[in-house]
C-alpha cells in the first residue's frame, strides 16, 4: 500500500502562514520555516502591544486630567477623591475628554466638586 503523505492539508497549513506574513520584508514573507518564526514572535508582540496599548491611554488621560484641574487650583490625586467622596462615577477617559473638548464643562465641574 502506497504511503499517504496528505500534502493538501501540508500546502494549506503553510499557506496560511505564507499569507499572514504577506508583506514581511525579504526571506520573511516567502520562505516558511523563517516566516513562521518571524510570525510567532510578531504575534506575540501584538498580544503585549494590546495589553500596553492600555496602560498608555490611562496614563495619557491622567496626565491631560491633572493639567486640566491644576489649573483649577487642585492636583489630581484631591480631584478624583472629591468626585469619589461627591459620588460622581465619571471613568477617566470621559474626564480626560471633557477636560480637552469642553473645558467650560469641565471648570463646572471642579468647582461643583470643591
Amino acid at each position: 500500500m502506497p504511503r499517504s503523505k496528505n500534502a493538501v492539508a501540508s500546502r494549506a497549513r503553510r499557506k496560511r502562514i505564507l499569507d499572514q506574513a504577506k508583506g514581511f520584508y525579504g526571506k520573511r514573507k516567502n520562505v516558511y520555516t523563517v516566516a513562521k518564526n518571524v510570525l510567532e514572535k510578531g504575534l506575540t508582540y501584538s498580544y503585549v502591544g494590546r495589553k500596553l496599548k492600555k496602560r498608555d491611554y490611562r496614563r495619557l488621560w491622567i496626565v491631560r486630567i491633572n493639567a486640566a484641574v491644576r489649573e483649577e487650583g487642585l492636583k489630581y490625586s484631591e480631584f478624583m477623591n472629591l468626585l469619589k467622596i461627591k459620588g460622581i462615577e465619571l471613568d477617566r477617559k470621559v474626564l480626560a475628554d471633557m477636560a480637552m473638548n469642553n473645558p467650560e464643562t469641565f471648570k463646572a465641574l471642579v468647582l461643583s466638586v470643591k
